[in-house]
């Protein structure tokens, strides 16, 4: 996934503006105008850090966006690090109103990151030996998707698409409202072919009738074969070949996941990398 640099940046703006809004009393209240402090990232939970490119990026927006010189961070852990409790990960040294008008934002985003890269390496480490790649989805948190796939990575799993924009994913309902697998893969070509587009078209597929109704029509690159059995998966695997890649998804868990991988398919989705991930303790201490 390519990250575009702008876009991130519009995205920490409008966090801090939902957080500082119109101001950080609290500071302004008991901290002096030009005190200069110190404040370390203290790691208080094993795992695998993600986010330390974004907390530099919040300092330096927060310091250009209010007025402040930027501040000097010194990095000793860098993003996809194993860390261990006592860990530093930076040191910061700026004026004390400005980390403490980012030390949320800082704190919040990396912490919810490094949970997500840290579930990511764990799922990823079951399948690590096996020829098959472990995908993300759209199931994220609202304007917080593009920290989530970074994370992702991060961890070692794959980006699979970002939204809506940059793949055909033709879901069961994509299916049910156009009348039909067949209708679906037409109308999927038709619309490219009519506007330019070049992107990959992938359908949903419920059970092996339904694979053997994609195989007849084709016209697609990937095939998903959802919430189906071991037994079907080996043979949806066997009689598509390679003529398309194959996606499986659903319940996709730690329980299930080497299993899944086991039968043959190209690739495994599975939402709980983002919506199932638990924050990484992690603490921005003054010293």
């Amino acid at each position: 996934m390519e990250t575009d640099p702008h876009e991130l940046r519009n995205l920490l703006r409008l966090a801090l503006l939902e957080d500082i809004g119109d101001g950080d009393h609290s500071s302004l209240a008991s901290v002096p105008e030009n005190a200069t402090k110190r404040a370390k990232l203290l790691v208080k939970q094993d795992g695998v850090l993600a986010g330390v490119e974004v907390a530099q990026i919040i300092f330096d927006e927060t310091a250009k966006y209010y007025g402040y010189p930027l501040p000097k961070i010194d990095v000793l852990l860098f993003d996809g690090s194993v860390v261990s409790i006592g860990d530093i990960v930076f040191t910061v040294e700026g004026n004390a109103r400005l980390i403490l008008k980012a030390e949320r934002l800082v704190l919040n985003i990396m912490q919810r990151m490094s949970g997500i890269a840290t579930y990511a390496r764990q799922m990823s480490d079951l399948i690590k030996d096996l020829p098959v790649k472990l995908l993300d989805t759209r199931k994220t948190t609202p304007n917080f998707r593009l920290f989530e796939k970074m994370a992702v990575k991060i961890g070692g799993a794959v980006n699979h698409r970002m939204g809506l924009y940059d793949m055909i994913m033709l879901k069961d309902n994509h299916v049910d409202y156009a009348g039909g697998i067949e209708a679906a893969i037409t109308g999927a070509n038709k619309y490219l072919k009519e506007t330019g587009r070049k992107l990959k078209i992938e359908i949903e597929t419920r059970n092996l009738a339904e694979v053997d109704e994609v195989l007849r029509v084709g016209n697609v690159d990937i095939i998903m074969l959802d919430n189906f059995s071991l037994d079907d998966l080996r043979e949806a695997v066997k009689r598509i070949g390679d003529r398309y890649e194959t996606e499986a998804s659903g319940n996709i868990t730690e329980k299930t996941l080497r299993a899944v991988a086991e039968t043959g398919v190209d690739g495994i989705s599975s939402g709980a990398l983002t919506h199932q991930a638990r924050s990484l303790d992690l603490s921005l201490k003054a010293f």
